[in-house]
């Protein structure tokens, strides 16, 4: 009988030990980074938000501008999703603990990893946002305050937390990119960019953070925005399976690939904390190289929106200006507005970081949702 009875208790605590492990592997998920991550910072911060204030910006999963740079939904809202939690808040919009009891978003559209005193020294005009990494390391901080009222609570939160740490980099390049400097000039920015990336992981790191994902930067030469500004008439110029520019993708690629050293370097100084690159080149050009298997229409590097011209891009008539246009279905198409992508595109993204293969190991390895 006693026998018995100690069985139904071991029985049932296997059953509540097994119960709690399939809710999920994070309490909280906080992210950094620009215009690709943002869900509402930018609303509140720009005194004019611009086109993505109004539709069709949101028009596909919300009805209406939410302030995400998109038709719909962004990659973190994927990853939020696959963890069984609600939208994250963005950082701008909450206020109290219950604001951010799932985490925060903390990116917003223009930011820079770098501060904006780098591109003044270097004789750039700085009129995007000033909310760089750090100064969103700092906004972390004191929701994690909000949050933890001690030091063990708050060690408790880091521990059982998903960061993700962009993407963030491409308007360090966009901005002198867009001003005219050199490709040579700014393939030299692109250690001071990755310095900042890895100080503001080992800041996390030393609070307590224990998954950290750090996205790679996406294929610069695939992105129509690009491919307006930069078009040539010398073939050599492009890559002849996908149209992009080569060049540009082979700077994307030296950003990345000092990014992969530098995370390499940190793993081997914190073993104990997983660190994975989320590596958003390769899935955006598997995408680009094989549009029709992935559901997309046969024009891979044509915006939904915008305002005409060869990739229905136009740098005077913006997605939602007057005067531009949307296809009748976002869903063919990678690109929404010519810098930012699809909420279809996005959704395959965060699979592939979620599941892998774009991802090691993949966010969801050590999760049972």
């Amino acid at each position: 009988m006693a026998s018995s009875k100690v069985s139904h208790l071991l029985l049932l605590s296997l059953l509540l030990l097994s119960t709690s492990t399939a809710l999920c592997c994070y309490t909280h998920i906080f992210n950094f980074g620009d215009s690709i991550d943002d869900n509402g910072n930018w609303l509140h911060y720009a005194p004019v938000p611009g086109p993505v204030s109004q539709l069709p910006y949101g028009q596909t999963f919300f009805g209406y501008p939410t302030g995400r740079f998109s038709n719909g939904r962004i990659i973190v809202d994927f990853i939020a999703n696959a963890m069984k939690m609600p939208f994250l808040t963005p950082y701008l919009a909450g206020k109290t603990a219950q604001d951010f009891r799932y985490g925060a978003n903390f990116a917003v559209g223009g930011a820079t990893a770098l501060n904006q005193d780098f591109f003044r020294e270097k004789g750039l005009s700085v009129e995007f946002t000033p909310y760089s990494l750090e100064t969103q390391i700092k906004w972390f901080k004191k929701v994690l305050h909000l949050l933890g009222s001690n030091e063990a609570d708050r060690r408790e939160i880091m521990s059982n937390s998903l960061f993700l740490v962009g993407e963030i980099g491409g308007n360090d390049y966009n901005q002198p990119f867009f001003q005219g400097r050199t490709i040579e000039e700014i393939r030299t920015y692109v250690p001071s960019v990755i310095n900042v990336i890895s100080s503001s992981i080992e800041r996390l790191m030393k609070l307590g953070a224990k998954t950290v994902v750090v996205p790679g930067n996406f294929p610069l030469g695939c992105v129509p925005g690009y491919l307006v500004l930069f078009q040539s008439n010398n073939s050599i110029d492009y890559d002849p399976k996908t149209n992009c520019i080569n060049w540009l993708n082979e700077f994307s690629q030296y950003h990345n690939n000092a990014l992969q050293v530098q995370l390499e370097k940190l793993r081997q100084l914190h073993p104990n904390v997983t660190i994975i690159y989320g590596d958003y080149y390769a899935a955006t050009m598997r995408i680009t190289t094989s549009p029709l298997y992935y559901g997309f229409g046969d024009t891979p590097l044509m915006a939904c929106c915008g305002g005409g011209g060869t990739y229905n891009t136009n740098f005077l008539i913006r997605c939602g200006d007057n005067g531009s246009t949307v296809c009748s279905d976002p869903s063919k198409f990678i690109s929404w507005d010519g810098l930012h992508l699809t909420e279809a595109t996005y959704s395959i993204i965060a699979h592939d970081i979620l599941e892998g293969p774009d991802a090691v190991p993949p966010i969801m390895n050590k999760c049972k949702c």
